[in-house]
């Protein structure tokens, strides 16, 4: 067998096959559904039909045993005019109308659209609904009026779809739209209403306008008296004003007085305060100029009193070193300093005894001694006082003076209260 022949018989099988696929497989545009026809299939109702049906997508047709048909969902126009259609009440009419159909894409409407309108043309299909909807539009016009058809065209054109949407259901067709253009009768019936209507609507307009104008006088007669009573009110408040604001310009002139007065008295308030702290400031510095030349005399005297008190202490200084230097002569040395506060003392006694002259008279016998007596008392008292003294303060004076003249060759030198004894 020649190697090339099982390639080229396989690459015709698959091409075959494709080609089988591409004939068969069948695309379902969005506008139209298609009907696969052939074999039987159960309905969820349980009945069973002969056909399937796809709306969108695709499907594979089963080679010889279906057929594939389409049903185009496109929008199909309709112009209806219905002449000579009685009305309610017996008044023939004219309606010239406009509607819009299409084959139904829901269930149980595609259903009856396959079994009624497949494989039938668009001009037919087209001329079953004209007929269909100018048989429903006859009917409805029989049940209205012609002022209702004329008036309410929105309520006539839902009625007829209301009547419509059943027959072209059961044709399988769908109504989209339905719009009255023109409604007439031949013989004057909508016109004679028309003129009837214009009449009536120009009588009330005349009324209208009758009392408008009647309205515009009596408007204009309470705006005439509505100006007067407005002059009559800018007069009343002129007047007001006129006299609240002399009344304001008395109170601003009183004012005015009263803050002046206020100002003056608090002028001098001001004063009297000035015055006040003048005096005051004067007394002040016064009271500090002498604080402070006091206080410059305290000073002086501290410093005076502090020097006195250095210079004492610069005595005692001394007089320790003295002591310290005499030895053993240190009390009798303390005594003799001592004796001008003890003689001071002594004599504090005969204080008050104040001797203003001592006559001396003789004994009478002549022999002069009378003065010399005196002395020789008075020296020979010395030796009492001297013990007086060495009994009332334990110093002994006579002795101190004899131990002197036992040894000549020492010199005390005491000060006391700044005098020198040696």
């Amino acid at each position: 067998m020649d190697p090339f022949i099982i390639p080229v018989v396989a690459i015709l099988a698959i091409l075959s096959v494709l080609g089988i696929i591409r004939t068969n497989l069948k695309i379902c545009q969005p506008n139209e559904v298609l009907i696969f026809s052939g074999r039987q299939r159960q309905l969820a109702d349980g009945g069973k039909v002969g056909y399937r049906v796809i709306r969108g997508g695709r499907g594979f047709r089963v080679p010889i045993i279906e057929k594939v048909d389409r049903l185009m969902l496109n929008t199909i126009p309709i112009d209806l005019t219905v002449s000579n259609s009685y009305s309610k009440g017996g008044i023939p009419l004219k309606v010239q109308a406009i509607a819009n159909i299409k084959i139904s894409s829901r269930e149980p409407e595609l259903g009856n659209a396959v079994e009624r309108l497949l494989g039938k043309p668009l001009d037919e299909i087209q001329l079953i609904a004209k007929e269909t909807l100018e048989g429903n539009l006859r009917g409805v016009l029989a049940s209205l009026t012609p002022e209702e058809v004329n008036e309410d065209r929105l309520k006539f054109a839902k009625v007829l779809l209301e009547e419509a949407d059943i027959d072209l259901g059961a044709l399988g067709l769908q109504l989209d739209t339905l719009k009255i253009q023109n409604v007439d009768d031949d013989r004057g019936y909508l016109d004679a209403i028309g003129r009837q209507s214009t009449a009536q609507i120009i009588a009330a307009a005349e009324v209208v306008e009758a009392d408008q104008r009647e309205q515009a006088k009596l408007a204009e007669a309470k705006a005439d008296e509505a100006i007067v009573q407005a002059q009559n009110r800018v007069r009343i408040i002129r007047a007001q004003l006129g006299a609240e604001a002399e009344a304001e310009e008395a109170k601003v002139a009183v004012a005015a007085d009263v803050a002046r007065a206020r100002a003056e008295q608090e002028l001098a308030e001001q004063e009297i305060l000035l015055a006040q702290k003048r005096q005051k400031a004067e007394i002040v510095v016064k009271a500090e100029a002498e604080r402070q030349a006091k206080e410059e005399i305290a000073k002086g005297n501290a410093a005076r009193i502090f020097e006195d008190g250095q210079a004492e202490v610069r005595i005692l200084q001394e007089k320790l070193e003295l002591w310290k230097n005499a030895g053993d002569d240190a009390e009798r040395l303390f005594l003799i300093q001592m004796l001008p506060v003890i003689l001071k003392e002594v004599f504090k006694t005969v204080d008050n005894l104040k001797i203003d002259k001592i006559t001396v008279v003789d004994s009478g016998g002549g022999s002069g001694q009378g003065v010399p007596a005196v002395f020789s008392q008075i020296a020979g008292s010395t030796p009492a006082l001297l013990e007086s003294l060495k009994a009332s303060t334990g110093i002994d004076i006579a002795g101190m003076l004899s131990n002197a003249a036992a040894n000549p060759q020492k010199e005390i030198e005491v000060t006391a209260g700044g005098d020198s004894a040696g």
